[in-house]
């Protein structure tokens, strides 16, 4: 498997993968989403709500909230040697205490951990109004994706590698006109850049006569991040649980 990034930001990644078989792309795509860990609020205890909006709805709200997580301080709770009670080795006790009238925001709860806190801190929870009052003690843990979808630290995609094929009757001139993703180079249709290729740009190459054929051991890999983790640290992360997976199969299978 060879791997080179093609363009890059403080949350998006998009690779080019080659040389590698559809099973274990899908199963790299699998693990970001649903094994790699993060920390997200799990319980929330109110002590006072006067808000227009129901207690689980707030809970809610606060669980999706992305959370900068610390995966080398905390255990999951399950393996933690408080035996599942709940420590500071597991847990994250958070508060939030608001009066109207106000906005409540993300950056109104308060961790006892300044590592763990909420990563967009302008997120709205909701909103107070004059003598309403809101009081939560909340707290997070280390979860998968595989558990909740709150836990899950971004969006891994891919897509097969395009090759553009031409005949006598293709359209070369009209497929450029109608994209400025496709370009005429020495009587060929080529890519300007491969990370902007989508189905509508196949589309003008099918309705001129342009054949897209793709790969099936090269392709387009995406990761977005929600923001708990370093987007360059997830893959490695992924890629960590799947060789320990392995030797654990390795094991029982022995």
């Amino acid at each position: 498997m060879n791997i080179k990034i093609l363009k890059e930001s403080h949350d998006k990644i998009i690779y080019h993968i080659s040389d590698a078989e559809l099973s274990l792309v899908n199963a790299l795509r699998r693990l970001i989403m649903e094994e790699v860990p993060t920390i997200a609020i799990e319980d929330a205890t109110f002590v006072k709500n006067s808000s227009a909006l129901y207690d689980e709805v707030i809970a809610h709200r606060m669980g999706l909230l992305p959370m900068s997580s610390d995966l080398k301080s905390y255990n999951f709770q399950e393996e933690c040697k408080c035996n599942g009670k709940g420590c500071a080795r597991c847990q994250v006790k958070m508060t939030l205490q608001a009066k109207g009238p106000c906005t409540v925001y993300a950056s109104d709860l308060k961790s006892k951990d300044s590592k763990i806190k909420p990563v967009y801190p302008e997120t709205p929870i909701t909103i107070l109004l004059k003598g309403q009052d809101l009081e939560i003690e909340a707290t997070a843990k280390l979860g998968r994706g595989k558990e909740h979808s709150k836990f899950s630290p971004g969006l891994a995609y891919y897509r097969f590698y395009p090759t553009l094929k031409t005949t006598k009757d293709s359209n070369l001139k009209k497929c450029a006109e109608l994209s400025d993703n496709l370009e005429i180079k020495s009587s060929k249709l080529e890519i300007k850049d491969i990370t902007k290729w989508n189905e509508a740009q196949e589309q003008i190459c099918e309705k001129n006569n342009v054949v897209v054929e793709y790969s099936k051991e090269e392709f387009i890999f995406i990761v977005e991040s929600w923001g708990q983790l370093d987007i360059k640290k997830i893959p490695g992360i992924a890629l960590d649980i799947f060789g320990h997976k392995l030797k654990e199969l390795e094991k029982q299978i022995k």
